[in-house]
């Protein structure tokens, strides 16, 4: 019996699928007019959290595509897009999905258990496979983010959706 060669993408899938799309069902919640709502000085506005998970997607095509990513190449952060509007962040996330949903399809296994690595100004913060790079740096920063997003919806009285069970606003029922 041969082996697939892109068994990993093929297994990750599944699970990318579900939290791309429990994490759409939470950015649509997101009303217009709380776009700049805060919960505390420190935090990030509903927008801006809103705009980084948005681009969270695109992480996974970088990490499968590139050997690293420079959050701030010659000492000068790399900008980041933030939307204007929860349409803006639909679009922005939908388009990381799909070319993320790409690169994992056909990325090999020698691929994803390639090194990774996050710099700063040139300098590794942290080398990982690419699979756990997927799993760690994208999914669960997204997963982390999302419930973060919960919270800031459920603080506006905006119905919070199911994503691994009934939430207390969809009883699945």
């Amino acid at each position: 019996m041969s082996r697939n060669p892109k068994a990993i993408g093929a297994a990750l899938l599944p699970e990318f699928e579900t939290e791309m799309a429990n994490t759409r069902r939470t950015l649509e919640r997101i009303p217009g007019e709380v776009f700049g709502w805060k919960p505390h000085p420190k935090s990030f506005s509903m927008g801006e959290l809103a705009s980084h998970l948005a681009q969270i997607p695109g992480w996974g095509t970088i990490t499968i595509t590139e050997a690293s990513f420079d959050t701030s190449p010659e000492g000068k952060p790399h900008p980041f897009p933030h939307a204007t509007s929860v349409q803006e962040v639909l679009a922005q996330f939908d388009q990381g999905v799909r070319e993320a949903r790409v690169a994992l399809l056909a990325a090999t296994d020698e691929q994803l258990l390639e090194s990774w690595s996050l710099l700063a100004n040139g300098k590794a913060l942290f080398t990982m496979p690419k699979v756990a790079v997927l799993r760690t740096f994208v999914m669960n920063h997204l997963i982390h983010h999302r419930a973060q997003l919960g919270v800031y919806l459920r603080l506006n009285d905006v119905p919070v959706p199911a994503i691994y069970g009934p939430s207390a606003d969809e009883s699945g029922a």
